[in-house]
This record gives C-alpha cells, structure tokens and sequence, in this order.
C-alpha cells in the first residue's frame, strides 16, 4: 500500500492507495488502483477546497497531468477540526507508478493557497522489491 501524509497552512492531507486486483487486466497493459484521502482542517478558521490537481507518473516515465473542480463532484467547506474522506482511482499502464498533486484552496477571509498532495507509490503487490 502506497502512503503520503503533509500538512500546508494547517491543512493535512492522508493518502492511502492499494491495487485492485479484479479491475485490472495486466495482458492488456491495465493496473487499477484506488486511494483514499482524508483531508482534515487544523487550522483555526474554515477553508474550502475549490480544485484539485494531479500528477500521475507510470513506471515507463510517462506523465499526465489532470485537473478539475472539487473533488467527487464536491467542493466541501471543512470547519475548524473538520475532515472530509473521499475515495477515487486510477488505472495505469504499468504495475507501478506514483501520484502527487495539490488541492487549491480558500480561507474565509478569502485567501487563495494550495495544499499539497505529497507523492505516494501505486504498485502492483510482488512488482517491487
């Protein structure tokens, strides 16, 4: 299982990945993997997270880079104290690869910051040493 966790501007972000074996066909070049991410505000006023933005390198180097609004279709306001979890995934066309990104955020008096998503491994159990 592949881990992250950091903290910007007193919000900490929690990944945790795992492969998923029954979605994923290794002789068409297709690993699934899914990760779920805490996001836990522990700062002293609220924040909203307004996008999200991703980095996915696969084990053959090659990149892509994904962004949207909100995350599962959310843009959750987290209270002092507050978290919010959600789970998503992603499919590679190797067993192995990373992710990291960040999530741009607001606080209530209105300023803009981006909470980092540090790097965290997706890999295929027994494809790394």
């Amino acid at each position: 299982m592949g881990e992250s966790e950091v903290v910007t501007q007193n919000v900490r972000v929690r990944v945790k990945s795992r492969y998923v074996q029954e979605h994923s066909q290794p002789e068409q070049n297709h690993w699934f993997f899914v990760y779920t991410i805490r996001i836990v505000n522990e700062g002293e006023a609220s924040v909203q997270l307004l996008r999200r933005r991703w980095v996915i390198t696969d084990g053959n180097g090659g990149v892509e880079e994904v962004e949207g609004a909100g995350v599962v279709g959310e843009q959750p306001v987290l209270q002092p104290g507050e978290g919010f979890e959600y789970t998503s995934a992603c499919p590679l066309r190797t067993p192995v690869g990373s992710m990291h990104g960040a999530y741009a955020m607001l606080t209530a008096s209105g300023d803009p910051f981006d909470a980092e998503i540090a790097p965290f491994a997706l890999f295929e159990p027994g494809s790394v040493n």
